[in-house]
């Protein structure tokens, strides 16, 4: 590892690369060691191929791939415990690691003692440690179980204990592996308060399978495959791009998913300022409720520059999403709290048994606030479309509050049922809404309270 470094950079690997040698039999590792070099008797494994990307300080970046594309090897070599074969990675600043389970610790030895072991090897000194330890040991909360052997340890406690020590050795690059998905909830939520907080001044890598929390955490993405990289970018696109991957994976054969290009999101005919609108009068005594949390979404169709893919099957020729009264006069502008309706019209190119048309609401970072789709209905009722027939989903609801913001409608035609369906069309963008004036305080979607008090009992 490189101890030279630029200053606007927090890690930098250059063709990094890691070969292992596979040996059929153990006697050919020691044939190997006598032949010197003169004759190979194992097989090349690369785990990492000619990997390079440049971290800058303060970004949070998520490293996605399949199991094996070679993603805990990537974050071994960059945090020291394992040598790359070939490549150069640069780090600066002080970086601890919540690696794969069973890494760090020593199983024979107690929680304390590894408290002590592991803060050490991020350079602090026995005094450091034994001022923090009591705030490392409220971090866990595994109680007198920190006295105890780790061996005896279950899953959810090691990562507990683990964690903890991350979270009190002034590192300035965090790395977090997927060992965090086998903590309990609570507790998940504590590790990622504290690194919503680590990501104000401090650089993170993180790798998960859950494209929410990659969306949720991270601004840009790398895509691991087949020990190569696949794809740099902005989170959002390559959650995306890799969520196409792995159902045309799923599919095989039995369906081809062609991209569909990106052409950007139209502005066209936005706007200025979406017109205002009272607050919902209440019903019983004709004044406002006592809070008004009422939110103004401008909705704009965006199917033509929408992005994704399609099989050629079918697809969505049309969405909408307009007040349920009027929909011919709502003028593109919906209130929170209303009742609307979201239609979806489809054709179909092939028969399909058992059609299927849904829809997902998102938020500028990508992550999934709410939706539906006709699976229930058809599930019970099975509508069969011959080649060449539009149909049509509608789905009647109250539209959330929503903060200030941008969000986007995805659209879904399937077919099949809950176990056994494929996506032949699927559009990330085909609604567009601007939500001005909301009043939402609190969380990603708001709620009408219609009464809030405190009293003495």
């Amino acid at each position: 590892m490189s101890s030279e470094y630029t200053t606007e950079y927090a890690i930098e690997v250059n063709s990094l690369s890691k070969c292992y040698q596979i040996y059929d039999k153990p006697s050919d590792r020691l044939k190997q060691m006598l032949v010197r070099g003169r004759k190979q008797y194992y097989k090349e494994f690369w785990a990492l191929r000619d990997v390079s990307f440049k971290i800058k300080k303060g970004e949070t970046v998520g490293i996605i791939g399949r199991n094996g594309s070679g993603k805990s090897t990537l974050l071994q070599m960059i945090c020291g415990t394992l040598n790359p074969t070939a490549g150069e990675i640069t780090i600066k600043g002080r970086i601890a690691a919540l690696l794969e389970l069973g890494a760090g610790f020593n199983p024979e030895f107690s929680g304390v003692e590894n408290v002590y072991m592991a803060a050490s090897l991020y350079g602090l000194n026995k005094a450091e440690i034994d001022q923090r330890f009591d705030a490392i040991a409220a971090f866990a909360e595994i109680g007198d179980h920190i006295y105890q052997p780790v061996k005896t340890y279950s899953s959810g406690m090691y990562v507990r204990l683990a964690f903890a020590v991350i979270a009190h050795v002034d590192a300035d690059i965090l790395v977090v592996d997927e060992a965090l998905a086998v903590g309990d909830a609570v507790f998940t939520q504590k590790c990622m308060r504290f690194i919503r907080k680590f990501k104000e001044n401090g650089t993170l890598l993180f790798v998960s399978h859950d494209m929410g929390s990659v969306l949720n955490l991270c601004e840009n993405a790398v895509w691991l495959h087949s020990s190569q990289v696949r794809e740099i970018g902005a989170a959002k696109d390559i959650s995306e791009n890799y969520l196409q991957y792995t159902l045309q994976e799923v599919y095989g054969g039995e369906a081809q998913l062609q991209a569909i290009e990106k052409l950007g999101i139209n502005h066209k005919g936005q706007p200025e300022e979406a017109r205002a609108i009272e607050p919902e009068r209440s019903h019983t005594t004709g004044a406002p409720p006592l809070l008004d949390y009422h939110a103004q979404a401008q909705v704009l169709s965006n199917l033509n520059e929408a992005n994704g893919w399609k099989s050629g099957a079918g697809e969505i020729v049309a969405v909408n999403l307009t007040v349920a009264s009027h929909p011919k006069n709502s003028n593109g502008v919906l209130q929170g709290g209303e009742m609307v309706k979201m239609c979806i019209t489809a054709v179909a190119h092939e028969d399909m048994d058992r059609p299927i048309l849904g829809f997902l609401v998102r938020d500028k970072l990508g992550q999934d606030l709410f939706g539906e789709n006709t699976l229930p209905f058809t599930n019970l009722q099975p509508h069969p479309v011959l080649a060449g027939h539009r149909f049509q989903a509608e789905f009647n609801f109250r539209l959330p509050m929503l903060p200030n913001g941008d969000y986007t409608v995805m659209t879904s035609l399937a077919d099949g049922d809950l176990y056994n369906h494929v996506q032949h069309h699927w559009l990330h963008n085909a609604l567009i809404m601007h939500v001005v004036s909301s009043k939402v305080r609190y969380g990603l979607v708001g709620v009408e309270f219609k009464n809030v008090c405190i009293s003495k009992i």
